[in-house]
């Protein structure tokens, strides 16, 4: 039998803890979630308070029982929780990765044009954003709708609408959520050689 590590003991603890804290928050008694879990009260108890080793079985038991994963039950935080933004000079745009759905990113840009006024320049393609204006006002196109979305607003649209984002009045600054989809859509337009200058969102 390989004896137990320090990080072995440290992940068993967060496991019971977590088990314990998702009980509490679905405001379920001992005897609730040994119920669903097909355990007994004081074999959850035991697991709970550290006296009882964790099985794997029971571990996928209690993941379901408590509406989670196990892979989500016994996950381990990673190091790095403050994350820093890659810069493009260039388009003035600063974007973070969200760790917890790969392909999707957060985007703040500075956006000083005017939406197009012709359609034909506006982008479709698969996906969904969500955005929010910092500072100043921005005009959203959507299909042939117009949208004024002021500073501490937030919008969400699929981007399969053709659509853009243009600043009204002066310069808007933006933030940006796009799922993995969107955010392909986004990556194909600005490798285009002939990208317009207006941020097509």
């Amino acid at each position: 039998m390989m004896p137990m590590t320090q990080e072995d003991g440290e992940l068993d603890g967060l496991v019971r803890r977590r088990i314990r804290a998702l009980r509490v928050a679905q405001g379920w008694s001992l005897e609730e979630l040994a119920r669903r879990a097909h355990l007994s009260q004081s074999s959850l108890s035991r697991i709970e308070n550290g006296r009882r080793r964790l099985a794997l079985d029971q571990l996928v038991t209690l993941a379901r029982a408590l509406d989670t994963t196990l892979d989500q039950l016994v996950e381990t935080a990673d190091d790095d929780v403050v994350i820093s933004p890659m810069i493009d000079g260039a388009r003035g745009r600063m974007r973070w990765p969200v760790k917890g759905d790969p392909g999707m990113s957060v985007v703040r840009q500075r956006v000083t044009d005017p939406p197009p006024d012709n359609p034909a320049r506006m982008r479709a393609h698969p996906g969904r954003e969500w955005l929010v204006v910092l500072s100043g006002t921005a005009t959203l196109m959507l299909g042939h709708r117009r949208f004024r979305v002021e500073t501490n607003q937030a919008a969400e649209f699929p981007t399969m609408t053709p659509h853009a984002i243009g600043a009204e009045g002066g310069p808007c600054e933006i933030l940006g959520i796009f799922d993995r989809d969107a955010r392909r859509g986004h990556q194909r337009e600005e490798d285009a050689p002939d990208a317009p200058d207006a941020r097509d969102a």
